[in-house]
């Protein structure tokens, strides 16, 4: 057996002496793992750094197995992503998110997701507002998506300001209103009429809806909790934005 596809690295740990269990994010063949020979060496290791995308090659003898992978540098990335906490807590946030989803399952669009969030994970506002909308198309992949579109309750299409947190539908603002107390915020970044960025409360929003479905829906079912680096990331993203807010006031 043998595929080769385009990939970006999601994580390494050591195997043997020399060697490393790579996991990636392929193209076409989802999360996939594999054995790089030699991947401790110096040759190696700024490959094989989370971040960067890399041409990989995969090898087995049944479709089943571990197998191995050949690697070639395509972009990389890490060494940029260390520059900020925002970019080094947002890559391990995503390979735990995608972690979620079956290995070798293939998911095309989140492979071109993860790749332009990896390219604005230098601007806070930008990366926050694409990891919310990632992490609804996850949950979207898994099964439970959210209807954002459209009021649950008159299918209005206008002023949707709130979520059910039982149906994960929009709810507009005059229909939520008695129970606005048990709703979940809609961000108007996520609106079908959103016109401006997020600003922090925005964002603040943003990661409570979607961990409260990822929750719900994925991880207290399994037994799981929701990653340390996604606090992390949340907690660098808001902070980042609490620091340029008074500089745009005055610009």
């Amino acid at each position: 057996m043998q595929w080769s596809d385009e990939a970006i690295v999601l994580g390494v740990r050591r195997h043997g002496e020399t060697s490393v269990i790579a996991e990636v994010m392929t193209r076409a063949h989802g999360r996939h793992l594999g054995v790089v020979r030699s991947g401790r060496s110096r040759t190696m290791q700024p490959v094989l750094q989370p971040g960067n995308s890399v041409e990989v090659t995969w090898r087995a003898r049944l479709d089943e197995h571990l197998g191995e992978f050949r690697m070639e540098p395509l972009q990389l990335r890490a060494g940029q992503l260390m520059e900020t906490a925002t970019a080094v807590y947002g890559v391990q946030a995503m390979a735990a998110v995608l972690r979620f989803l079956p290995e070798r399952d293939p998911h095309p669009h989140l492979f071109e997701m993860l790749g332009v969030i990896l390219e604005h994970l230098e601007d806070p506002r930008d990366a926050g507002e694409l990891f919310v909308r990632f992490e609804l198309a996850v949950l979207e992949d898994l099964g439970f998506g959210l209807d954002l579109a459209r009021c649950a309750a008159t299918e209005r299409t206008e002023d949707l300001v709130f979520v059910s947190p039982k149906s994960g539908r929009a709810v507009s603002r005059d229909a939520g209103a008695p129970w606005a107390d048990k709703m979940l915020a809609l961000p108007a970044f996520l609106g079908t009429q959103a016109s401006k960025a997020a600003d922090q409360q925005a964002l603040s929003d943003g990661f409570r809806l979607t961990a409260f479905f990822l929750n719900r829906y994925v991880c207290e079912p399994r037994g799981l909790q929701l990653s340390s680096a996604r606090d992390g990331f949340i907690q660098a993203t808001l902070k980042a934005l609490a620091v340029v807010a008074p500089s745009e006031m005055t610009s």
